[in-house]
């Protein structure tokens, strides 16, 4: 009777355990890309890489570690070994979020990457996350400002962004079509309106820009929150085991 009543004990036990909630292991997010998601000096202020208000989203069970750095193409992120200590790093469940493209697609830029080669180096990055039991992620370059005549958001990274979609597709690898999603919200911000999301400013308006600035590539603080909360929500779209341990977002964007 009493053999009975321990194993019966034992199993109610278990019983209960499955339904407590599991405890989450630490994971690290790594960041790697261009100058629209790299953390900047405060000498470049008020220009914000999106992966700045980022690492504020998560819980304290995730690590975010931006190693993304301006101008870098696929290709000079792994001739400057900018990526071998992240994936000599990487942990199982870790992640690694990819965006290239600004500097890859511009032949005049030494950065210029081949169309053959971004996928080639796309799809390095991917197989060796996966060798680590890590989980790569890929994402479309961030829209630039571009409107036309008629007050319509243009693409200016088609043919790459494209080639990120084919990778994704061949690889079974989750994407971010950050692309559209950011070129939907400028075109719901405007022509005038959208000046707001990026390093637009006037002469004489901050110290660290004398002369002003007219870049419609890099992004203001705003516009890197919001650029940050549409990879957060696609996050939540793609129903990452990442997703499970965003705070909420709302509360933070405030």
């Amino acid at each position: 009777m009493k053999k009975i009543f321990a194993a019966s004990l034992v199993f109610f036990s278990l019983f209960l355990m499955a339904f407590l909630p599991q405890e989450k292991r630490p994971i690290t997010v790594y960041l790697i890309g261009d100058s629209t998601i790299s953390i900047k000096d405060t000498n470049k202020y008020p220009e914000t890489g999106w992966g700045m208000p980022f690492v504020y989203f998560f819980d304290e069970t995730v690590k975010v570690d931006n190693r993304a750095k301006n101008g870098r193409s696929t290709r000079t992120f792994l001739e400057e070994k900018l990526w071998q200590p992240v994936s000599e790093n990487l942990k199982t469940g870790d992640y690694v979020f990819i965006q290239f493209g600004h500097n890859d697609e511009v032949p005049t830029k030494k950065s210029y990457t081949t169309e053959e080669a971004y996928q080639a180096n796309l799809k390095k990055y991917i197989s060796e996350t996966r060798r680590k039991k890590a989980n790569p992620i890929l994402i479309t370059p961030a829209a630039r400002r571009k409107f036309d005549a008629n007050g319509k958001i243009e693409g200016t990274h088609d043919t790459y962004s494209e080639l990120v979609r084919k990778v994704a597709k061949e690889t079974k690898t989750p994407l971010i079509d950050l692309d559209r999603k950011s070129q939907e919200l400028l075109q719901q911000f405007g022509e005038d309106k959208s000046k707001l999301l990026f390093l637009q400013l006037e002469a004489g308006e901050h110290p660290n820009y004398p002369k002003g600035s007219n870049d419609n590539t890099h992004f203001s603080e705003l516009g890197a929150r919001k650029i940050a909360q549409l990879v957060l929500a696609e996050i939540k779209n793609l129903n990452l085991e990442l997703a499970t341990r965003i705070v909420n977002q709302e509360a933070k964007a405030n």
